[in-house]
């Protein structure tokens, strides 16, 4: 008895460190499909909405947390293939840091709330608008440390507003895809 729930344990484990992974090359993958703007047209809000969907707070986070890891150290996942630490320096790294709060709001509330999609959609675009908060500060900061003063419409117009439309659309996708997947996960 004992050593069959030790079996299944193991098993757990090793389908959370498998999922982990394969979530972090589709969010990978998805960071590279980008059209180059001021803050990168990408996928990769879309593979976060998905991830924490699917894979709930724990492991979203985790997934979430090595990919940025990954790029910190070096590994060139982010957005026009870049990494490094200079990414997440930049001015355009609050977003990237976001994308945990994001995981945290719309993982907490399908786990405690519900997985619905409503509920899901809902959660997904909270964790936006904190996503899209905490990385209009950042570049705030940032750029006037580098570039001199800029005002928050200005910031909102390079780095929120052109991208609210493709980032609801993503967002709606990823309610889909995640109610459709949820069984195999």
């Amino acid at each position: 008895m004992q050593q069959e729930k030790t079996i299944v344990k193991q098993r757990n484990k090793t389908k959370d460190i498998a999922l982990c992974g394969l979530f972090v090359a589709l969010i990978t993958v998805c960071s590279w499909i980008s059209i180059p703007l001021t803050v990168p047209v990408t996928m990769q809000t879309f593979a976060i909405f998905l991830c924490a969907g699917l894979l709930g707070t724990k492991r979203g986070l985790i997934a979430t947390l090595c990919w940025i890891i990954m790029g910190t150290i070096g590994v060139p996942v982010f957005a026009n293939f870049q990494g490094g630490p200079q990414v997440i320096l930049g001015p355009l790294g609050g977003y990237i840091l976001g994308f945990v709060i994001t995981v945290i709001i719309v993982g907490v509330t399908c786990d405690k709330i519900g997985r619905k999609p409503v509920v899901m959609g809902v959660a997904m675009f909270i964790g936006l608008v904190l996503c899209y908060a905490i990385g209009t500060v950042w570049f705030i900061y940032v750029y006037t440390q580098s570039s001199g003063a800029i005002g928050i419409g200005a910031t909102l117009s390079m780095c929120v507003f052109p991208f609210v439309i493709p980032d609801i659309a993503k967002l709606v996708l990823a309610v889909i895809l995640t109610k459709r997947l949820e069984r195999f996960v």
